[in-house]
């Protein structure tokens, strides 16, 4: 018996179901689905200047840089939930910034009218992150699933400004407000003006004749006052005198309202002009001529909505006096 052809045989054989046994597994391997992605999407956010509203009013009023931007990176992680990455660029070294998400609601509903619940909602993202000058992150893992929160999430997006204090309500403290999952781009630097006409003092102000002008300076004389916002909040005034002399300085004061009880001399305004807002001098060129000044501490909605004074032109023909009317130009109310 040939022990070698049949050893040649067995081998043969054996090698035969080995590869066949080789390649019924790798055609099963070749059955098994690869493991899915994970998925990720990031969405950007420029500075609050209103766009997402469409409302001037509701852009950031302050003095924060207004190169600060934000992104969200949503990330899916393996339980199939969601990690939500906020980055914060052009932070102020030191300054805390609160970033909330917050659910949409029913304006009728909620305690301002707000069109968001105020309480931020935690499970999403509700941290403080610290600036560093630059670039600064934080992380917060979501019980909700990804396509839950990239898809189907309705609420807003806020960064507050860490230079005030913290409110929920008032819009133009929002360095960012955006839809959360929607990316914001950048709107157009937004600032409010308003120009207010005063005629020449015939005493309608006080609604007495005896109060009108008594002088030699002519009585064309009217000025106009235009407040324009700045973008840290804050106003610029400028006061337009027309028809005046040549060569003569016009004394232009805001005095703050007061009760006439209470004043040296019985006025309904403080003596002392108000310098935050306007006391300055127009100088004279013969036609049209103009000053400047800005507002260090009042606000531009608070001079325009809230602010109760009296805005006088003195005669620079005679010596200025705070408590005789009848030598005002202009005798009106601080941009009114």
């Amino acid at each position: 018996m040939d022990y070698k052809k049949i050893l040649t045989f067995k081998w043969t054989a054996i090698l035969a179901v080995f590869a066949v046994t080789l390649f019924s597994a790798c055609s099963d391997d070749s059955s098994v689905m690869a493991p899915q992605e994970l998925q990720s999407e990031t969405f950007t956010y420029e500075f609050n200047e209103g766009q997402l509203l469409g409302d001037v009013s509701t852009a950031y009023r302050g003095e924060h840089g207004r190169n600060l931007r934000a992104e969200i990176m949503v990330e899916e992680m393996e339980s199939g939930n969601a990690s939500v990455t906020v980055s914060l660029f052009n932070t102020i070294d030191g300054e805390n910034y609160p970033v909330h998400a917050h659910d949409a609601a029913d304006p009728n509903s909620t305690p301002n009218g707000t069109p968001y619940n105020e309480t931020p909602n935690g499970n999403i993202f509700a941290q403080a992150i610290m600036g560093n000058g630059g670039e600064v992150s934080a992380t917060n893992e979501s019980t909700l699933n990804y396509d839950e929160l990239v898809n189907q999430y309705e609420g807003f997006f806020v960064v507050h400004d860490p230079t005030q204090d913290i409110t929920t309500t008032d819009l133009t403290t929002y360095l960012v407000l955006g839809s959360f999952g929607q990316s914001l781009g950048a709107g157009e630097q937004q600032t409010r003006m308003q120009s207010f006409e005063y005629s020449f003092n015939e005493g309608q102000l006080l609604d007495d004749p005896n109060t009108a002008y008594e002088g030699q300076h002519s009585r064309d004389l009217s000025a106009t006052m235009m407040v324009e916002e700045l973008l840290n909040g804050n106003a610029r005034i400028t006061v337009t005198l027309e028809n005046t002399v040549d060569g003569e300085s016009y004394p232009v004061h805001s005095h703050d309202a007061a009760d006439p009880n209470s004043t040296p001399n019985g006025t309904p305004y403080n003596e002392t002009p108000n310098s935050d807002i306007l006391a300055n001098v127009v100088s004279g060129n013969g036609g049209s001529a103009s000053v400047t000044v800005e507002t260090e501490e009042t606000e531009y909605l608070q001079l325009i909505n809230e602010y109760d004074g009296f805005f006088v032109v003195h005669d620079p023909l005679q010596a200025i006096s705070t408590t005789d009317v009848t030598t005002y130009l202009v005798l009106g109310k601080t941009a009114r």
